[in-house]
Protein backbone atom coordinates (compact mmCIF):
# COMPACT_ATOMS: atom_id res chain seq x y z
CA UNK A 1 0.00 0.00 0.00
CA UNK A 2 1.34 3.38 -1.00
CA UNK A 3 0.81 6.61 0.99
CA UNK A 4 0.96 10.20 -0.15
CA UNK A 5 3.54 12.40 1.55
CA UNK A 6 0.78 14.10 3.57
CA UNK A 7 -0.63 10.73 4.70
CA UNK A 8 2.82 9.46 5.62
CA UNK A 9 3.53 12.57 7.71
CA UNK A 10 0.17 12.23 9.45
CA UNK A 11 0.85 8.57 10.30
CA UNK A 12 4.36 9.40 11.51
CA UNK A 13 2.95 12.15 13.73
CA UNK A 14 0.37 9.81 15.20
CA UNK A 15 3.02 7.18 15.89
CA UNK A 16 5.25 9.78 17.52
CA UNK A 17 2.39 10.97 19.71
CA UNK A 18 1.58 7.41 20.71
CA UNK A 19 5.22 6.80 21.55
CA UNK A 20 5.41 9.99 23.59
CA UNK A 21 2.41 8.84 25.60
CA UNK A 22 3.49 5.26 26.03
CA UNK A 23 3.19 5.63 29.80
CA UNK A 24 -0.56 6.31 29.62
CA UNK A 25 -2.41 3.02 30.24
CA UNK A 26 -4.11 1.68 27.15
CA UNK A 27 -7.52 3.15 26.46
CA UNK A 28 -7.10 6.23 28.65
CA UNK A 29 -6.68 9.75 27.36
CA UNK A 30 -5.01 12.77 28.94
CA UNK A 31 -5.01 16.43 27.98
CA UNK A 32 -2.35 17.48 25.50
CA UNK A 33 0.66 19.31 26.86
CA UNK A 34 4.25 19.04 28.02
CA UNK A 35 3.50 16.17 30.44
CA UNK A 36 3.10 12.83 28.71
CA UNK A 37 1.94 10.55 31.51
CA UNK A 38 5.43 9.46 32.57
CA UNK A 39 7.04 10.22 35.90
CA UNK A 40 10.09 11.39 33.99
CA UNK A 41 8.14 14.18 32.27
CA UNK A 42 6.70 15.32 35.62
CA UNK A 43 10.18 16.12 36.91
CA UNK A 44 10.08 19.29 34.80
CA UNK A 45 7.31 20.67 37.02
CA UNK A 46 8.11 23.27 39.68
CA UNK A 47 5.88 24.74 42.37
CA UNK A 48 4.21 27.95 41.13
CA UNK A 49 4.71 31.26 42.90
CA UNK A 50 1.10 31.42 44.05
CA UNK A 51 1.64 28.37 46.23
CA UNK A 52 5.04 29.53 47.49
CA UNK A 53 3.50 32.87 48.49
CA UNK A 54 0.18 31.66 49.92
CA UNK A 55 1.41 30.06 53.19
CA UNK A 56 -2.10 29.41 54.58
CA UNK A 57 -4.99 27.38 53.24
CA UNK A 58 -8.21 26.15 54.85
CA UNK A 59 -9.86 22.80 54.20
CA UNK A 60 -13.28 21.27 54.88
CA UNK A 61 -13.61 17.58 55.61
CA UNK A 62 -17.34 17.38 55.06
CA UNK A 63 -19.32 14.51 53.61
CA UNK A 64 -21.71 11.72 54.60
CA UNK A 65 -19.34 10.56 57.34
CA UNK A 66 -20.02 13.94 58.99
CA UNK A 67 -23.69 13.05 59.51
CA UNK A 68 -23.28 11.08 62.78
CA UNK A 69 -20.79 13.69 64.09
CA UNK A 70 -18.68 10.89 65.55
CA UNK A 71 -15.28 11.55 64.02
CA UNK A 72 -13.13 10.28 61.21
CA UNK A 73 -13.36 6.92 59.44
CA UNK A 74 -16.93 6.37 60.56
CA UNK A 75 -17.84 4.44 57.40
CA UNK A 76 -15.15 1.88 58.15
CA UNK A 77 -15.27 1.74 61.92
CA UNK A 78 -19.04 1.25 62.05
CA UNK A 79 -18.32 -2.21 60.61
CA UNK A 80 -15.65 -3.06 63.21
CA UNK A 81 -17.33 -4.61 66.24
CA UNK A 82 -14.91 -3.43 68.91
CA UNK A 83 -14.78 0.21 67.80
CA UNK A 84 -16.37 3.18 69.53
CA UNK A 85 -18.18 4.14 66.35
CA UNK A 86 -19.67 0.64 65.90
CA UNK A 87 -21.14 0.83 69.39
CA UNK A 88 -22.52 4.30 68.70
CA UNK A 89 -23.98 3.13 65.40
CA UNK A 90 -25.78 0.13 66.91
CA UNK A 91 -27.18 2.24 69.73
CA UNK A 92 -28.28 5.06 67.41
CA UNK A 93 -29.27 3.47 64.11
CA UNK A 94 -29.32 -0.27 64.63
CA UNK A 95 -27.13 -3.14 63.52
CA UNK A 96 -25.04 -2.58 60.34
CA UNK A 97 -26.54 -5.70 58.79
CA UNK A 98 -29.81 -3.75 58.67
CA UNK A 99 -28.80 -0.07 58.69
CA UNK A 100 -25.53 0.40 56.88
CA UNK A 101 -23.51 3.29 55.56
CA UNK A 102 -25.74 3.43 52.50
CA UNK A 103 -28.48 4.48 54.91
CA UNK A 104 -26.26 6.91 56.83
CA UNK A 105 -25.74 8.78 53.56
CA UNK A 106 -29.28 10.13 53.54
CA UNK A 107 -29.08 11.36 57.13
CA UNK A 108 -26.52 13.92 55.90
CA UNK A 109 -28.55 17.09 55.39
CA UNK A 110 -26.32 20.18 55.08
CA UNK A 111 -29.35 22.34 55.83
CA UNK A 112 -27.20 25.27 57.09
CA UNK A 113 -24.40 25.03 54.55
CA UNK A 114 -23.45 28.52 53.34
CA UNK A 115 -20.13 28.36 51.47
CA UNK A 116 -20.15 32.05 50.52
CA UNK A 117 -20.34 33.06 54.18
CA UNK A 118 -17.71 30.55 55.26
CA UNK A 119 -15.30 31.54 52.51
CA UNK A 120 -15.69 35.19 53.48
CA UNK A 121 -14.69 34.28 57.05
CA UNK A 122 -11.77 32.16 55.87
CA UNK A 123 -10.50 34.85 53.52
CA UNK A 124 -10.66 37.44 56.29
CA UNK A 125 -8.67 35.04 58.49
CA UNK A 126 -5.91 35.01 55.89
CA UNK A 127 -6.47 31.86 53.86
CA UNK A 128 -5.13 32.22 50.33
CA UNK A 129 -6.50 28.91 49.11
CA UNK A 130 -9.40 26.69 50.05
CA UNK A 131 -9.65 22.92 49.63
CA UNK A 132 -12.90 20.99 49.42
CA UNK A 133 -13.01 17.28 49.96
CA UNK A 134 -13.78 15.68 46.61
CA UNK A 135 -14.22 12.06 47.68
CA UNK A 136 -13.16 10.24 50.83
CA UNK A 137 -12.38 6.56 51.38
CA UNK A 138 -16.14 6.04 51.68
CA UNK A 139 -16.46 5.96 47.87
CA UNK A 140 -18.99 8.82 47.80
CA UNK A 141 -18.37 11.68 45.36
CA UNK A 142 -19.17 15.22 46.49
CA UNK A 143 -20.02 16.46 43.01
CA UNK A 144 -22.37 15.46 40.20
CA UNK A 145 -20.20 12.52 39.24
CA UNK A 146 -20.92 10.81 35.96
CA UNK A 147 -19.27 7.58 37.10
CA UNK A 148 -21.24 6.74 40.25
CA UNK A 149 -24.76 7.27 41.54
CA UNK A 150 -23.28 7.60 45.03
CA UNK A 151 -22.81 11.35 44.94
CA UNK A 152 -24.00 14.43 46.81
CA UNK A 153 -26.22 15.69 44.00
CA UNK A 154 -28.31 12.53 43.86
CA UNK A 155 -28.21 11.66 47.58
CA UNK A 156 -27.74 13.25 51.00
CA UNK A 157 -28.00 17.06 50.77
CA UNK A 158 -28.55 16.86 47.00
CA UNK A 159 -26.04 19.63 46.41
CA UNK A 160 -22.93 19.94 44.27
CA UNK A 161 -20.68 20.45 47.28
CA UNK A 162 -17.45 20.77 45.30
CA UNK A 163 -19.06 23.12 42.81
CA UNK A 164 -20.51 25.35 45.51
CA UNK A 165 -17.17 25.58 47.31
CA UNK A 166 -15.36 26.25 44.03
CA UNK A 167 -17.69 29.09 43.06
CA UNK A 168 -17.50 30.71 46.49
CA UNK A 169 -13.71 30.45 46.69
CA UNK A 170 -13.06 31.81 43.24
CA UNK A 171 -15.58 34.62 43.65
CA UNK A 172 -13.58 35.65 46.72
CA UNK A 173 -10.28 35.55 44.82
CA UNK A 174 -8.94 32.40 46.49
CA UNK A 175 -7.24 29.52 44.76
CA UNK A 176 -9.37 26.37 44.89
CA UNK A 177 -8.32 22.80 45.57
CA UNK A 178 -9.86 19.37 46.03
CA UNK A 179 -8.75 16.31 47.96
CA UNK A 180 -9.14 12.73 46.79
CA UNK A 181 -8.94 9.81 49.19
CA UNK A 182 -10.63 7.37 46.81
CA UNK A 183 -7.78 5.21 45.62
CA UNK A 184 -7.56 3.08 48.80
CA UNK A 185 -11.34 2.69 49.17
CA UNK A 186 -11.26 -0.76 47.57
CA UNK A 187 -9.34 -2.10 50.58
CA UNK A 188 -10.51 0.36 53.23
CA UNK A 189 -14.19 -0.53 52.80
CA UNK A 190 -13.68 -4.31 52.81
CA UNK A 191 -14.93 -4.52 56.40
CA UNK A 192 -18.47 -3.79 55.15
CA UNK A 193 -18.51 -7.37 53.83
CA UNK A 194 -17.77 -8.97 57.21
CA UNK A 195 -19.96 -9.75 60.22
CA UNK A 196 -19.94 -9.67 64.02
CA UNK A 197 -17.64 -12.23 65.60
CA UNK A 198 -19.62 -12.47 68.83
CA UNK A 199 -23.05 -11.61 70.19
CA UNK A 200 -26.62 -12.33 69.13
CA UNK A 201 -25.95 -11.42 65.47
CA UNK A 202 -22.61 -13.17 65.14
CA UNK A 203 -22.17 -14.34 61.56
CA UNK A 204 -24.95 -12.13 60.19
CA UNK A 205 -23.33 -10.38 57.21
CA UNK A 206 -23.17 -6.62 57.15
CA UNK A 207 -25.03 -4.85 54.35
CA UNK A 208 -21.89 -4.59 52.20
CA UNK A 209 -22.50 -8.11 50.89
CA UNK A 210 -25.64 -7.07 48.99
CA UNK A 211 -24.66 -7.12 45.30
CA UNK A 212 -27.21 -4.34 44.66
CA UNK A 213 -24.83 -1.96 46.43
CA UNK A 214 -21.54 -3.26 45.06
CA UNK A 215 -20.97 0.13 43.41
CA UNK A 216 -20.63 1.57 46.93
CA UNK A 217 -19.11 -1.28 48.94
CA UNK A 218 -17.08 -2.89 46.12
CA UNK A 219 -17.18 -6.41 44.74
CA UNK A 220 -17.50 -9.54 46.84
CA UNK A 221 -13.77 -10.31 46.46
CA UNK A 222 -12.86 -7.56 48.93
CA UNK A 223 -14.11 -9.78 51.77
CA UNK A 224 -10.79 -11.61 51.65
CA UNK A 225 -8.99 -8.39 52.62
CA UNK A 226 -10.83 -8.34 55.95
CA UNK A 227 -10.07 -5.84 58.70
CA UNK A 228 -6.38 -5.52 57.98
CA UNK A 229 -5.04 -3.63 55.02
CA UNK A 230 -1.85 -1.82 54.03
CA UNK A 231 -1.49 1.54 52.34
CA UNK A 232 -0.42 0.14 48.97
CA UNK A 233 -2.03 -1.20 45.84
CA UNK A 234 -1.59 -4.86 46.69
CA UNK A 235 -4.79 -6.83 45.93
CA UNK A 236 -6.33 -3.90 44.04
CA UNK A 237 -7.38 -5.00 40.53
CA UNK A 238 -6.72 -3.09 37.35
CA UNK A 239 -10.46 -2.53 36.95
CA UNK A 240 -10.52 -0.41 40.12
CA UNK A 241 -7.44 1.55 39.04
CA UNK A 242 -9.19 2.46 35.80
CA UNK A 243 -12.34 3.39 37.64
CA UNK A 244 -10.33 5.57 40.04
CA UNK A 245 -8.69 7.33 37.10
CA UNK A 246 -12.05 8.02 35.43
CA UNK A 247 -13.59 9.43 38.62
CA UNK A 248 -10.71 11.77 39.47
CA UNK A 249 -10.27 12.84 35.86
CA UNK A 250 -13.97 13.77 35.88
CA UNK A 251 -13.32 15.84 39.03
CA UNK A 252 -10.41 17.64 37.36
CA UNK A 253 -12.29 18.22 34.11
CA UNK A 254 -15.33 19.68 35.84
CA UNK A 255 -13.66 21.97 38.38
CA UNK A 256 -10.10 22.67 37.13
CA UNK A 257 -8.64 22.64 40.65
CA UNK A 258 -5.58 24.74 41.35
CA UNK A 259 -4.54 22.04 43.83
CA UNK A 260 -5.21 18.31 43.92
CA UNK A 261 -4.37 16.45 47.13
CA UNK A 262 -4.04 12.67 47.26
CA UNK A 263 -4.27 11.00 50.66
CA UNK A 264 -1.13 8.94 50.21
CA UNK A 265 1.45 8.63 47.49
CA UNK A 266 0.76 9.03 43.79
CA UNK A 267 -1.40 5.91 43.22
CA UNK A 268 -1.21 3.04 40.81
CA UNK A 269 2.02 3.54 38.87
CA UNK A 270 1.23 4.96 35.42
CA UNK A 271 -2.40 5.61 36.26
CA UNK A 272 -1.23 8.09 38.88
CA UNK A 273 1.42 9.77 36.74
CA UNK A 274 -1.07 10.01 33.88
CA UNK A 275 -3.66 11.64 36.11
CA UNK A 276 -1.15 14.20 37.39
CA UNK A 277 0.02 14.86 33.83
CA UNK A 278 -3.60 15.45 32.85
CA UNK A 279 -4.03 17.91 35.73
CA UNK A 280 -0.90 19.88 34.86
CA UNK A 281 -1.71 19.97 31.16
CA UNK A 282 -5.30 21.00 31.86
CA UNK A 283 -4.74 23.58 34.62
CA UNK A 284 -1.76 25.94 34.27
CA UNK A 285 0.14 26.40 37.55
CA UNK A 286 -1.77 23.62 39.31
CA UNK A 287 -0.22 21.87 42.32
CA UNK A 288 -0.38 18.17 43.15
CA UNK A 289 0.16 17.03 46.76
CA UNK A 290 1.65 13.63 47.56
CA UNK A 291 2.63 12.31 50.98
CA UNK A 292 5.61 10.42 49.61
CA UNK A 293 9.00 12.11 49.49
CA UNK A 294 10.11 9.96 46.58
CA UNK A 295 7.20 11.22 44.47
CA UNK A 296 8.20 14.85 44.98
CA UNK A 297 11.97 14.52 44.63
CA UNK A 298 13.15 16.76 41.80
CA UNK A 299 9.93 18.45 40.73
CA UNK A 300 6.72 16.45 40.15
CA UNK A 301 4.67 17.60 43.18
CA UNK A 302 4.55 19.28 46.58
CA UNK A 303 5.29 17.05 49.55
CA UNK A 304 2.50 16.99 52.12
CA UNK A 305 3.24 15.97 55.72
CA UNK A 306 0.11 14.93 57.60
CA UNK A 307 -0.02 16.36 61.13
CA UNK A 308 3.73 16.89 61.08
CA UNK A 309 6.56 19.34 60.50
CA UNK A 310 9.83 18.74 58.66
CA UNK A 311 13.01 18.95 60.69
CA UNK A 312 14.78 21.75 58.83
CA UNK A 313 14.38 24.40 56.13
CA UNK A 314 13.16 22.26 53.23
CA UNK A 315 14.77 23.03 49.85
CA UNK A 316 11.42 22.96 48.03
CA UNK A 317 8.00 24.26 49.09
CA UNK A 318 6.05 21.71 51.12
CA UNK A 319 2.84 21.56 53.13
CA UNK A 320 1.56 20.43 56.52
CA UNK A 321 -2.04 19.29 56.56
CA UNK A 322 -3.62 19.17 59.98
CA UNK A 323 -6.92 19.73 61.72
CA UNK A 324 -8.20 21.81 64.60
CA UNK A 325 -9.80 18.62 65.96
CA UNK A 326 -10.70 15.30 64.31
CA UNK A 327 -10.65 15.05 60.53
CA UNK A 328 -14.39 14.49 60.33
CA UNK A 329 -16.52 16.35 62.83
CA UNK A 330 -16.70 14.82 66.29
CA UNK A 331 -18.86 16.20 69.08
CA UNK A 332 -17.06 17.25 72.25
CA UNK A 333 -13.60 16.76 70.77
CA UNK A 334 -10.78 18.87 72.19
CA UNK A 335 -9.62 21.43 69.61
CA UNK A 336 -6.18 22.88 69.15
CA UNK A 337 -5.80 26.21 70.91
CA UNK A 338 -5.37 29.36 68.80
CA UNK A 339 -1.82 29.62 70.17
CA UNK A 340 -1.01 26.12 68.91
CA UNK A 341 -2.34 26.98 65.45
CA UNK A 342 -0.41 30.27 65.24
CA UNK A 343 2.77 28.64 66.58
CA UNK A 344 2.47 25.93 63.92
CA UNK A 345 1.92 28.48 61.17
CA UNK A 346 5.07 30.43 62.08
CA UNK A 347 7.10 27.26 62.51
CA UNK A 348 5.98 25.78 59.19
CA UNK A 349 6.48 28.99 57.18
CA UNK A 350 9.97 29.39 58.66
CA UNK A 351 10.83 25.98 57.16
CA UNK A 352 9.58 26.89 53.66
CA UNK A 353 6.16 25.31 54.14
CA UNK A 354 2.45 26.07 53.94
CA UNK A 355 -0.20 25.20 56.52
CA UNK A 356 -3.41 23.58 55.24
CA UNK A 357 -5.80 23.69 58.20
CA UNK A 358 -8.99 21.64 58.32
CA UNK A 359 -12.12 22.96 59.99
CA UNK A 360 -14.46 19.94 59.97
CA UNK A 361 -18.13 20.75 59.51
CA UNK A 362 -20.96 19.03 61.38
CA UNK A 363 -24.01 17.52 59.67
CA UNK A 364 -25.58 20.95 59.21
CA UNK A 365 -22.58 22.43 57.40
CA UNK A 366 -22.20 25.25 59.93
CA UNK A 367 -19.03 25.39 62.11
CA UNK A 368 -19.52 25.27 65.85
CA UNK A 369 -18.75 28.16 68.20
CA UNK A 370 -15.32 26.86 69.19
CA UNK A 371 -14.23 26.57 65.56
CA UNK A 372 -15.45 30.08 64.84
CA UNK A 373 -13.48 31.33 67.84
CA UNK A 374 -10.29 29.82 66.42
CA UNK A 375 -11.01 31.42 63.04
CA UNK A 376 -11.54 34.76 64.78
CA UNK A 377 -8.25 34.50 66.70
CA UNK A 378 -6.37 33.69 63.48
CA UNK A 379 -8.07 36.69 61.86
CA UNK A 380 -6.92 39.08 64.59
CA UNK A 381 -3.36 37.78 64.51
CA UNK A 382 -3.03 37.86 60.72
CA UNK A 383 -4.38 41.43 60.57
CA UNK A 384 -1.20 42.49 62.40
CA UNK A 385 1.39 39.92 61.34
CA UNK A 386 0.62 38.77 57.80
CA UNK A 387 3.39 40.81 56.17
CA UNK A 388 5.95 38.50 57.77
CA UNK A 389 4.06 35.44 56.51
CA UNK A 390 2.79 35.97 52.96
CA UNK A 391 5.28 35.91 50.08
CA UNK A 392 8.19 35.40 52.46
CA UNK A 393 11.09 33.03 52.02
CA UNK A 394 13.09 31.15 54.65
CA UNK A 395 16.23 32.58 56.19
CA UNK A 396 19.48 30.68 56.70
CA UNK A 397 17.90 28.84 59.63
CA UNK A 398 14.29 28.41 60.64
CA UNK A 399 14.76 29.41 64.27
CA UNK A 400 16.20 29.01 67.71
CA UNK A 401 15.13 27.93 71.18
CA UNK A 402 14.27 24.84 73.19
CA UNK A 403 11.41 23.82 70.90
CA UNK A 404 13.51 23.64 67.73
CA UNK A 405 14.07 19.87 67.79
CA UNK A 406 11.66 17.75 65.76
CA UNK A 407 11.60 14.01 65.20
CA UNK A 408 12.48 13.96 61.53
CA UNK A 409 10.10 14.76 58.67
CA UNK A 410 7.65 11.91 59.13
CA UNK A 411 3.94 12.49 59.50
CA UNK A 412 2.11 12.67 62.81
CA UNK A 413 5.00 14.23 64.74
CA UNK A 414 2.96 17.28 65.75
CA UNK A 415 1.93 15.46 68.94
CA UNK A 416 5.59 15.52 70.02
CA UNK A 417 5.83 19.29 69.79
CA UNK A 418 6.83 21.27 72.86
CA UNK A 419 5.00 24.44 73.81
CA UNK A 420 6.81 27.48 72.48
CA UNK A 421 7.88 30.32 74.77
CA UNK A 422 9.73 33.64 74.57
CA UNK A 423 12.94 31.60 74.24
CA UNK A 424 11.78 30.34 70.84
CA UNK A 425 12.13 32.43 67.68
CA UNK A 426 11.11 31.71 64.07
CA UNK A 427 12.55 33.58 61.07
CA UNK A 428 11.22 34.56 57.66
CA UNK A 429 12.59 37.01 55.11
CA UNK A 430 11.32 39.37 52.46
CA UNK A 431 14.09 40.99 50.44
CA UNK A 432 16.73 42.22 52.89
CA UNK A 433 14.24 42.38 55.77
CA UNK A 434 14.19 39.66 58.41
CA UNK A 435 11.06 38.89 60.40
CA UNK A 436 11.78 37.30 63.77
CA UNK A 437 8.71 35.90 65.51
CA UNK A 438 9.22 35.67 69.26
CA UNK A 439 6.88 32.85 70.25
CA UNK A 440 6.04 34.06 73.76
CA UNK A 441 5.80 37.48 75.42
CA UNK A 442 9.03 38.35 77.26
CA UNK A 443 8.72 40.40 80.44
CA UNK A 444 10.85 43.33 79.28
CA UNK A 445 13.33 42.32 76.62
CA UNK A 446 13.29 39.95 73.67
CA UNK A 447 16.64 38.32 72.97
CA UNK A 448 17.31 36.95 69.47
CA UNK A 449 20.69 35.27 69.59
CA UNK A 450 20.73 34.41 65.90
CA UNK A 451 20.86 38.09 64.98
CA UNK A 452 24.10 38.87 66.79
CA UNK A 453 27.05 40.40 64.96
CA UNK A 454 29.06 37.21 65.45
CA UNK A 455 26.23 34.67 65.42
CA UNK A 456 26.61 31.61 63.23
CA UNK A 457 24.22 33.13 60.68
CA UNK A 458 25.21 36.74 61.32
CA UNK A 459 22.77 39.07 59.51
CA UNK A 460 25.08 42.08 59.34
CA UNK A 461 24.39 45.37 61.10
CA UNK A 462 20.79 45.90 62.21
CA UNK A 463 19.67 49.49 61.54
CA UNK A 464 16.09 49.51 62.81
CA UNK A 465 13.55 47.25 64.51
CA UNK A 466 9.75 47.48 64.54
CA UNK A 467 7.29 45.41 66.53
CA UNK A 468 4.39 44.59 64.20
CA UNK A 469 1.22 46.16 65.52
CA UNK A 470 3.16 48.66 67.63
CA UNK A 471 5.92 50.45 65.73
CA UNK A 472 9.57 51.24 66.36
CA UNK A 473 11.21 49.78 69.44
CA UNK A 474 14.59 50.31 71.06
CA UNK A 475 17.22 47.69 70.41
CA UNK A 476 20.83 46.85 70.96
CA UNK A 477 22.87 44.54 68.75
CA UNK A 478 26.10 43.06 70.02
CA UNK A 479 28.21 40.06 69.14
CA UNK A 480 25.96 37.67 71.08
CA UNK A 481 22.54 38.73 69.80
CA UNK A 482 19.85 41.32 69.24
CA UNK A 483 18.16 42.70 72.37
CA UNK A 484 14.82 44.42 71.86
CA UNK A 485 12.99 46.45 74.49
CA UNK A 486 9.35 45.44 74.41
CA UNK A 487 6.47 47.80 75.23
CA UNK A 488 4.30 47.32 78.29
CA UNK A 489 1.28 46.24 76.28
CA UNK A 490 1.47 43.42 73.76
CA UNK A 491 -0.08 44.10 70.33
CA UNK A 492 -1.42 40.54 69.85
CA UNK A 493 -1.82 37.48 72.02
CA UNK A 494 0.53 35.10 70.22
CA UNK A 495 3.82 35.07 68.26
CA UNK A 496 5.18 38.61 68.28
CA UNK A 497 6.70 39.78 65.01
CA UNK A 498 9.89 41.82 64.97
CA UNK A 499 10.60 43.48 61.63
CA UNK A 500 14.38 43.75 61.46
CA UNK A 501 16.01 46.12 58.98
CA UNK A 502 19.70 45.73 58.18
CA UNK A 503 22.33 47.51 56.16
Amino acid sequence: MRFTRREALKIAGALAAASARADVPQGLKIAKGKYDGSRESLKAWQAPDWFRDAKLGFWAHWGPQSAPEQGDWYARNMYMQDSRQYKYHVATYGHPSKFGFKDVVNTWKGDRFDPDHLISLYKKAGAKYFVSMGVHHDNFDLWNSKHTRWNSVKMGPKKDVVGMWAKAARNAGLKFGVSEHLWISYKWFAVSHLSDKTGPLAGASYDGVDPANADLYHEAAVKDIGEKFSWDDQLIPDSWKRHWFARIQDLVDNYHPDLLYTDGGMPFENYGSSLVSHLYNKVPNAVYNSKTREDCAGGTCVLDVERGVVDRVWPDPWQTDTCVGNWHYQRDVKYKSPKTVIDMLCDIVSRNGNLLLNFPLPNSGEPDAQELKIVDEITKWMAVNSEGIYATRPWKTYGEGAATVQSGDSKFNESKRKDMTAEDVRFTTKGSTIYAYVMGWPEKEAVVRGLGLKSENAPGKVTNVELLGHGKVDFKQDDAGLRVTMPQQKPVDYAFGLKVYRS
